[in-house]
Parts: structure tokens; C-alpha cells; sequence
């Protein structure tokens, strides 16, 4: 039997993410791996279960999700979803492996948690950020997108035009803005 990953759908209030997008399934399958999906798990995402179990996915309870799976992958485990993601702990299994954002540095409680029911936690966001490891680099990856959606929102904001606008009509100068940091989010 193949070994199974299983992707419940994400508790912490208001997060539309998902930790897995439909084209993945396909891939853990070529790899000999089943994949389990609670139903709607990526819906907020914009992924609708039919996408998943058009690949292969199959649908399944939170519980059993946890039952039966020997991976499971959230997006926020339970250090990054301390109040919703508790009730998960008790679900874990020995042996079991879970793959996410967990904050084990600041989360010491929910590490201990985890280590005490057996559980293996890789914590994405402790993954080098060095070359070798970029296409695992979730906070970089993060931080784009809150950059970009920072400009929007600015933008939207602002009470002038945004870029600058050169037409038949006339040009737009752009408006000013200080941006702090040099980082990701702040290069995007």
C-alpha cells in the first residue's frame, strides 16, 4: 500500500492558504505516494475539491485525515495556530509526520506537544535560506506576496493616482512613497 499525505484544511482565522495546490497531487503520485484532502481545504485558495480528485485526491474527514495519513501537510501547524490548531495535537499519531509553519522557536509548548505525542514537525520557515534550498523557501515566497499586496493597498489608499501615466492627453507624475525595508517585501 502506498504511503499517504494528507492535507486538512487550514483553522487559523481568516487564512485562505492552502498547503497544497492541485498540480502537486499528481507529482506525490508519480512518486508512489496517495494523497487525502479534507473537503474544501482549498477552496479559499481558489481550488475547489473537484480540481483535486480530478488528479487523484481523495476526500476525507479531518479525522481520518489524521488517521490514516503517515504525512500531513498544513500550512500553519499547530506553533503557527496555537488556539485552532490545538485541537489537532490529540489527532496525531506516533510516527506520524507533519510539514508546515509551526514557530517552534517561539512556540515551545506546541513543540513540546508534538515531540510528546511521537509526532516528527519540519518547520518550513527554518529551512535554510540559502541557494540549494530556494524552491523550499517559503518565508521568501511569503514575502513577496505581501509586498506586492502591500503596493495595492497603498495604492488604494492613496488619495492621488499611483503610477505614472504618460498618454496623448498628458503625463501623471507618480506619487511618492517611502518604503521601508530592503528586503523581499520591501523590493516587491
Amino acid at each position: 500500500m502506498a504511503k499517504s499525505v494528507g492535507v486538512p484544511r487550514e483553522t487559523f482565522p481568516g487564512e485562505r492558504c492552502v498547503a497544497m495546490v492541485p498540480r502537486t497531487v499528481e507529482v506525490l503520485q508519480k512518486a508512489g505516494l496517495s494523497v487525502i484532502i479534507e473537503a474544501g481545504a482549498g477552496e479559499s485558495a481558489g481550488y475547489p475539491d473537484e480540481q483535486y480528485t480530478s488528479r487523484g485526491a481523495t476526500l476525507a474527514a479531518r479525522a481520518d485525515i489524521f488517521r490514516d495519513a503517515e504525512i500531513v501537510v498544513q500550512f500553519r501547524s499547530v506553533g503557527a495556530n496555537p488556539e485552532a490548531g490545538r485541537a489537532d495535537v490529540p489527532l496525531m499519531r506516533s510516527g506520524q509526520i507533519v510539514i508546515g509553519l509551526g514557530e517552534p522557536l517561539s512556540a515551545k509548548k506546541e513543540a513540546q506537544d508534538l515531540a510528546a505525542a511521537g509526532v516528527s514537525f519540519f518547520a518550513l520557515e527554518l529551512i535554510p535560506r540559502i541557494t540549494r534550498a530556494q524552491s523550499m523557501d517559503v518565508l521568501s515566497s511569503l514575502a513577496t506576496i505581501s509586498g506586492y499586496e502591500s503596493v495595492i493597498m497603498a495604492a488604494a489608499a492613496l488619495p492621488k493616482i499611483f503610477p505614472m501615466l504618460m498618454t496623448a492627453a498628458g503625463t501623471v507624475a507618480p506619487a511618492k512613497v517611502f518604503v521601508l525595508g530592503a528586503g523581499v517585501a520591501g523590493n516587491a
